[in-house]
């Protein structure tokens, strides 16, 4: 049963091609981690390096009175206005959206990652909501992780992960159900063998990402709670047509589910408080 339905999400080229894409990133994600971090440092000390009015000692005066809200930010002390200042210099989406929800300013001055948060790229594999990307899509991806890997070839960890990368993206991933002869699990390439229970522990670590990203923005109210609502819906009907899938990662939905009710039941009280009994 598990196999059969294995094979009927991956003969789905465009399910197939959210997998691999999202586990390509995946495995860039864990092989950079080391570098990334070691850049992090680096960008937090040249921040406070270039930056007379950005003092590792210095602290929020306010407390919560400096509390980003999604995408609104008005700091309300000099040290967290300077430190806001210096951070838009350096993004790349400074007149436009940035969400600031998922930091805390007063952790700017001695913690690298919190201002990191705010510079972070946005993952637009997690934000597919019907998980399913064209294969025009995926050419594109895939030319711009060449040029990706072709620029930090120097890196060991890249290289160590190049040729994994390119099989990957250039495997067909079919399934075959098992006669007599066959093995269980799908051609990775000529020569190479995943089993079931690896492409199953691809799709389960990639879907637990997309319900950690989505819990993300929930919580940070980075998009409109309707459209928490019909991302959920989707990946409960996946879920229903995908036992095998379902039973991991019940934790993960009940957890999101749990938020959404009570962002949803916070806006319902809302229009109420406006209403004459409400006042009253």
């Amino acid at each position: 049963m598990v196999l059969s339905e294995l094979a009927a999400r991956l003969n789905c080229a465009e399910y197939k091609n959210w997998v691999k894409a999202g586990h390509c990133l995946l495995l860039l994600r864990d092989c950079l981690q080391g570098f990334v971090g070691r850049e992090v440092l680096a960008f937090h000390r040249g921040l406070l390096a270039a930056s007379p009015g950005l003092d590792p000692r210095a602290t929020c005066l306010t407390g919560s009175r400096c509390i980003p809200r999604a995408r609104q930010f008005q700091p309300q002390c000099q040290v967290c206005s300077e430190w806001k200042q210096e951070i838009l210099k350096h993004h790349t989406n400074r007149n436009g959206d940035i969400h600031w929800g998922n930091c805390r300013p007063d952790l700017w001055p001695v913690d690298a990652w919190e201002v990191a948060k705010v510079i972070k790229c946005r993952n637009e594999i997690m934000h597919s909501s019907e998980m399913k990307v064209s294969s025009v899509w995926l050419r594109d991806f895939q030319r711009k992780i060449q040029n990706f890997l072709n620029e930090f070839s120097s890196i060991p960890e890249i290289v160590a992960v190049y040729s994994a990368i390119e099989q990957l993206l250039t495997s067909d991933w079919a399934v075959h159900i098992p006669e007599e002869d066959q093995r269980d699990g799908c051609d990775y390439e000529a020569g190479v063998h995943l089993s079931v229970s690896q492409v199953n522990e691809i799709e389960m670590e990639l879907l637990k990402e997309k319900l950690q990203e989505m819990y993300l923005q929930a919580k940070e109210q980075e998009v409109l709670p309707e459209e928490i609502s019909n991302q959920l819906a989707v990946v409960k009907e996946f879920l229903r047509k995908n036992k095998d899938l379902r039973t991991g990662l019940t934790e993960d939905m009940q957890k999101l589910d749990s938020l959404h009710l009570q962002h949803q039941k916070l806006e319902s009280k809302e229009p109420e408080a406006q209403t004459p009994e409400g006042k009253a």
